[in-house]
This record gives C-alpha cells, structure tokens and sequence, in this order.
C-alpha cells in the first residue's frame, strides 16, 4: 500500500453548524473517509476485508484545528503511514483548504478479529 495517498472532499450544508463552520467530530469522519480511501485506492476492498473476520479499529486519535472551514469549501485530506507492522498502523493527516492547513492530526489504528481480540495486520498492508 502506499505510503502517501490524499485527495479531495467537498464539505457539506449538514457538516456545519449554526455559525456555518463545520464541526469539529466531522473532522474525525473526513480523517476515517481517507483511511478508506486509501485503502480503496491500493485495490483492496475493506468490506471484504471485514467479511475476512479483520477489522481495523481506532485506539487512538488526537486533532489540532488551526482555522475553520466552511461549507462549500473544497478540503484537501492528506494522509501517511507512518508505521503498519504487528497489530497496528500509525498515520498523520493534514487537512488544508488550497494551501492553507486547517488542522493536523494523528492516530493509531489497531487490527482486531470480530471476538475484539488483537490480530496481525495482513502482510499487505505492513510499511516499515
């Protein structure tokens, strides 16, 4: 899988709020849309990976917003593996609006079976 993948997201009217900025858990949504997505773009397809009895969950999250965005503002979502080895992978993200960073963030995700139990990611997905 690759290392770096990004790509762009239109915000919409029910992302934000009464003051027409979007939210901040939105941010936590447009973060897991490009862990998705990327796994999407390197050809696997994460609904059969689920079927496969393997789930990548989040043990932890952190964000850091910088400014506000708002609604019809175009987001370009950036992410890198960091690490993917064991039972984990690590990211950071940069959310920008053209090249203005409205929030950075960091998470961990953790690679379990459907009874919760810790799981090796597949080799696939492993970046050193």
């Amino acid at each position: 899988m690759s290392r770096e993948f990004q790509f762009d997201l239109t915000v919409r009217y029910y992302e934000v709020d009464a003051q027409g900025v979007v939210h901040h858990a939105n941010y936590l949504k447009y973060l897991e849309i490009a862990r998705i997505e990327q796994f999407r773009s390197a050809g696997y397809d994460y609904a059969e990976f689920e079927r496969s009895g393997l789930m990548l969950v989040v043990n932890k999250i952190a964000c850091k917003y910088h400014r506000p965005a708002r609604f019809g503002d175009t987001l370009t979502i950036w992410l890198r593996t960091e690490r993917a080895r064991g039972a984990r992978i690590d990211h950071v993200y940069e959310v920008k609006r053209g090249g203005e960073l409205l929030a950075e963030a960091t998470s961990t995700i953790a690679c379990i079976d459907r009874d919760g139990r810790v799981q090796r990611i597949p080799e696939y997905l492993e970046i050193e």
